[in-house]
């Protein structure tokens, strides 16, 4: 087997399948290397000139800052993003999907009202950072590994979550970023994983619950109930008529069971965090594989995180199936751009740290390769943070690239899965939806094991296609689906991961 790896054919760099030494003849290439290349990074196939562009992934990702000889590493001290102008070709890719004529079910939880649950939770929210701790000890009092016989009798029900947050006041009462917030938590109180939600307030802050529920058109009643510190006497007495709440919720909550319902009321969200020089070439195209026949069989997936995709985007526009989906795109780029500016950053102002470490030098290359995650299919929609999804097939959300906030956002809108790619390693987890962990590498496998539900390692080792890696992914996304724990539920991970996106300024 070949030592690195070759994406396309127009690349002039390939990626180190292992640690190569100077001296290591490149036979496929051509050439020998010079000096030492880490596993996951990039290796000159031809000379390169200063000013001229590295391609991988047959893309330009960036220009050269000195001369590069064949065989040299291709890294920070001689590679920097560029900005280029992209050519974009509304819907030139876009055809028509192959739709299977036996879609796949899952063994999902069909709510009264019709919705479908993948996990069956009850809710504690917050309106405001001041009524989180009340909440915490709400939900504690329902933790199995601290009571074991608060839901000993309920083994139906998944948890009691408390999902707070540090906002909530200190901002415009009419602005965008109380709308945001306002939107996101609408969209968790509604979502089908959620038996029922208790809202917790404290009862001066700016987001006043009666704004929070008239905004979103909630329903006040059995299922969704709201109070305030203020107004129940005290955090002792809160904590007392949360847990005396949800004691008489759970015996309604605890009667469900699953039953064969089709994928179509599968929507994942799509993330990658602690991504390496493998992402694009494993994990990222497996689950775009996985993505594919989601989409066949009449699911959703969601890709997000804009300033992730930056310099891809041409890419996702002659997918979209008009003009008018491509514009929508295109406009959240100019917002980030605009937003950038004014917040004094640039948009190339990634990959992170451990990014790099792992073989990712420009924003161009770490964009091309989290592309991958959304397949071939068609993009049917965009949407803005935390809007709900409608459309069925590939959709696309604007969020920002911070993991946490960005799960936020696709839960918001109605992801019931979250698939995580990693080449470093992240630990994350997702309530009320349960996320999978895909590590790009069978080092990282074999290192954090605990962490990671499934191995795409065998792409780069050479064991296994991307198209079979996307079959085990897909079939995995049916059975987390139907009830199966992932290893961050197993871990209790979920909670601390709810992060709203904080828009403006904190006043």
């Amino acid at each position: 087997m070949s030592p690195v790896i070759r994406i396309h054919a127009h690349d002039n760099v390939v990626i180190a399948r292992q640690q190569l030494l100077g001296g290591t003849v490149l036979a496929s290439e051509g050439v020998t290397v010079l000096g030492l290349v880490p596993p996951g990074h990039k290796v000159a196939t031809t000379d390169i000139a200063q000013g001229e562009p590295v391609r991988r992934y047959g893309q330009i990702i960036g220009m050269a800052t000195q001369p590069i000889a064949a065989g040299q590493h291709v890294h920070t001290h001689n590679l920097a993003f560029s900005d280029f102008a992209r050519e974009h070709a509304p819907g030139a890719a876009a055809q028509a999907t192959a739709y299977v004529a036996e879609p796949r079910t899952f063994e999902g939880i069909v709510r009264a009202d019709g919705r479908v649950a993948t996990r069956n939770y009850i809710g504690i929210l917050t309106s405001v950072n001041c009524s989180a701790t009340a909440a915490r000890a709400i939900a504690d009092h329902f933790r199995r590994d601290v009571h074991p016989e608060a839901l000993a009798d309920y083994p139906n029900v998944d948890g009691v979550v408390a999902l707070t947050h540090g906002m909530g006041c200190a901002t415009a009462s009419d602005g965008e970023e109380l709308q945001v917030l306002r939107r996101t938590l609408g969209g968790y109180a509604k979502h089908p994983n959620f038996a029922a939600i208790l809202v917790v307030g404290l009862g001066c802050e700016t987001n006043q619950i009666q704004g929070l529920v008239a905004q979103e058109g909630l329903q006040e009643g059995v299922k969704l109930v709201t109070f305030n510190i203020q107004d129940t006497g005290g955090t002792r007495k809160t904590v007392e008529k949360g847990v005396a709440l949800i004691q008489a919720l759970l015996p309604d909550a605890n009667q469900v069971k699953r039953e064969p319902v089709p994928l179509s009321h599968l929507t994942v969200g799509l993330q990658c965090g602690g991504s390496d020089g493998y992402s694009g070439i494993s994990a990222n195209p497996a689950l775009g594989a996985a993505v594919d026949l989601l989409v066949r069989h009449g699911g959703t997936a969601v890709l997000s995180e804009t300033p992730e995709i930056y310099g891809g985007e041409h890419l996702l526009t002659r997918r979209a199936v008009s003009t008018e989906v491509a514009d929508k795109l295109l406009a959240r780029i100019a917002w980030w751009e605009a937003y950038t500016e004014r917040n004094h950053m640039q948009m190339d102002n990634n990959p992170s740290a451990g990014n790099k470490a792992g073989g990712l030098t420009t924003i161009l290359e770490k964009s091309l390769g989290a592309i991958a995650k959304s397949g071939t299919t068609n993009l049917v929609d965009v949407v803005e943070f935390a809007q709900p999804v409608t459309a069925r097939g590939f959709v696309y959300m604007d969020t920002p690239g911070y993991d946490p906030v960005s799960a936020t956002g696709q839960v918001a809108g109605g992801a019931n899965l979250i698939c995580f790619t990693t080449g470093r390693g992240s630990a994350y987890g997702c309530a009320p939806s349960p996320s999978l962990k895909l590590a790009t590498n069978t080092a990282l496998w074999q290192r954090q094991e605990d962490d990671m539900d499934i191995n795409c390692g065998g792409v780069v080792d050479g064991s296994e296609t991307v198209q079979q890696a996307g079959e085990r992914i897909f079939e995995m996304m049916i059975d987390t689906a139907s009830g199966i724990k992932t290893k961050s539920e197993q871990h209790g991970y979920g909670q601390n991961e709810f992060v709203p996106w904080q828009l403006g300024a904190v006043m």
